[in-house]
Parts: structure tokens; sequence; C-alpha cells
């Protein structure tokens, strides 16, 4: 079932991005530099607690659609990712990228991040009744 896979990847992904941003909370916390504190904010709700609640509604439903499941899937990694280390890019620009270079990563991120609620919106409004499954 293409959403169980989905859900344990979601899952795993949620673990990664859940450690990550506990890393960058006590590295604040320990230097006192609150630099992060808003790529430590969007890890934590996008990439833990969004993917994994993604990961729990794919272990628990059956989609009408297995090309929405993938499609949501990619455009939730990808955009997550994107996201998350485009913010890092335009806020902190630890490697210097060039201004709209780090603008434009952050955008394109947070765009397919956006593609992907919808999605997830309209898979949830064309869900299999739960007796179907």
């Amino acid at each position: 079932m293409v959403e169980k896979k989905w859900g344990i990847r979601f899952i795993r992904l949620a673990a990664i991005f859940g450690l990550i941003g506990a890393f960058i909370g006590s590295d604040m916390s320990g230097s006192g530099n609150y630099a992060l504190r808003p790529v430590h904010a969007h890890i934590l709700v996008v990439g833990w607690l969004s993917l994994a609640v993604w990961a729990l509604f794919y272990q628990s439903f059956v989609v009408k659609s297995k090309k929405l499941v993938h499609l949501h899937g990619w455009t939730a990694v990808i955009g997550t990712i994107g996201l998350t280390v485009g913010m890092l890019f335009y806020n902190v620009n630890p490697f210097n990228f060039n201004e709209t270079f780090t603008l434009v990563f952050f955008i394109v991120g947070g765009t397919i991040l956006l593609i992907s609620y919808v999605i997830f919106i309209w898979i949830t409004f064309t869900l299999k009744a739960v007796e179907d499954k």
C-alpha cells in the first residue's frame, strides 16, 4: 500500500527533523545566540509535527488516488527541506550565497510546501469511507 510506505517515510523524516530541531534548540540555549529561532521553529512545526501527522494519517486511511499520495509525498519532502534550508540561507546565510539566490530558494521551498498542503486538503476531501478500507 502506497499510503503505508509514505507513512513510514514521513515518520522517519519527521524523526530526523525532530532531532535537528532539538539540537538547534539546545545549541541556542547553551550559546545564548537565538539567531536560528525562526529556523528552529519551522523545523519543528513543519518538519517534525506536520510530517508526523501526515505519517499518522497515511497509516490510518485509504486514499482513492495513489498518484495524489505520491505527489503529496514528494512535494511535502521537497517543500519541507526547501523551506527550512532556504530559511537558514536567507536568515543566517552561513555560506555567503548571493542574496537573490537565498531569497528564491526560500520562496520556492515555501511555495512547494504550500502546494503539498493544498494537495493534502484535496486528499482529505476525497477519502474512501472508513468502512471501505
